[in-house]
């Protein structure tokens, strides 16, 4: 068997590097592995993505007022706002390791590393599941033994500060609005700084009870409520991380659609080895040999397949491998 040709990538801002393999005859068969994929170099520049200016105002943003939000909640004695600010804590390193792997993604392949950095978005994700899930016990360990011994909340203070809580995520979701669609990276921190706006909201609806009722129970119940609002939003970006790490077919793409869709290739009368696996949270990679008796590699064909697996699929760096006997090559 050719080797296979990989077309490689440091991600959305990197550069671009490229490999193409000769054509070999064994067993009858012609192999030829084709890097086939076109790419434009011109939108390679040396400016700042949207995305890095984002996650450094958002990382800071949410750094200070974690800061302010923890004197207040331990001030006004106020667990939920203690246990908010944990998590936003946990939010500002879940932004810090986004931003650390994103920067990554934009350094050039290697000759050791030749599909580049992009694979640590992926391992960012990972360490960012883990840490919010560890510092999330803690949370429910201490809201669950006050629940029987709740203590008095100074709710003005509480309602101020997660209003201003409210206004941070918001603010730093905004920053992330324009790429959310393009970078998986970039929507998981869009949809989480939503969804600790709607937090910080919660916490603001307890102290108005509290006030209103004298409800001291509240505060804990609401610090478990958050706690598991973080467990049920940490555990699919933990077993989504997990599976990309595993090299699992990203989830958007049926491997059964792309099959059917290169098995109806002009020529192809059947196909084997097919791959698909994400190289970083924006791109993902696959090999295939397809069989084409008599007909063997077509270089227009192949920029075809390309374009089809790009528009369709978002599979941006496909090493396609044709044989022309009708049997499929042994491995």
């Amino acid at each position: 068997m050719a080797e296979q040709g990989k077309d490689h990538d440091a991600g959305d801002e990197g550069h671009r590097g490229h490999a193409d393999a000769g054509q070999t005859r064994s067993g009858g068969h012609d192999h030829t592995s084709h890097d086939h994929t076109s790419h434009d170099h011109s939108s390679h520049g040396h400016a700042v993505p949207s995305s890095l200016r984002a996650f450094a105002i958002g990382a800071s943003a949410n750094f200070a007022f974690v800061v302010v939000e923890a004197v207040f909640g331990i001030l006004s004695g106020s667990l939920a706002l203690v246990a908010d600010a944990g998590h936003n804590l946990s939010d500002v390193l879940g932004l810090l390791l986004a931003w650390g792997a994103a920067w990554l993604a934009r350094r050039a392949p290697t000759q050791r590393r030749t599909y580049g950095y992009g694979r640590s978005s992926i391992l960012a994700a990972l360490a960012n599941a883990v840490l919010l899930l560890v510092g999330t016990g803690g949370i429910l360990w201490e809201a669950v033994s006050r629940l029987g011994d709740p203590e008095p909340v100074a709710t003005g203070v509480v309602m101020v500060v997660a209003l201003v809580g409210i206004g941070v995520n918001f603010g730093t979701a905004l920053l992330f609005m324009a790429d959310r669609k393009r970078d998986l990276n970039v929507r998981g921190a869009f949809v989480h700084m939503v969804a600790d706006a709607a937090i910080s909201l919660g916490v603001v609806v307890a102290a108005a009870v509290i006030a209103l009722t004298g409800w001291l129970w509240l505060d804990p119940a609401v610090s478990i409520a958050i706690a598991l609002a973080i467990v049920a939003g940490t555990w699919g970006l933990l077993r989504d991380s997990v599976n990309l790490a595993m090299d699992m077919v990203p989830a958007h793409i049926d491997p059964a659609e792309v099959e059917a869709f290169l098995a109806a290739q002009p020529g192809v009368t059947g196909l084997h080895d097919l791959h698909i696996w994400a190289l970083s949270t924006t791109e993902v990679a696959l090999t295939v040999h397809l069989v084409r008796p008599g007909a063997g590699a077509d270089d227009a064909l192949l920029t075809q397949i390309a374009a089809g697996l790009k528009a369709r699929f978002g599979i941006g760096h496909p090493a396609i491998q044709v044989e022309q006997g009708a049997m499929a090559c042994a491995l």
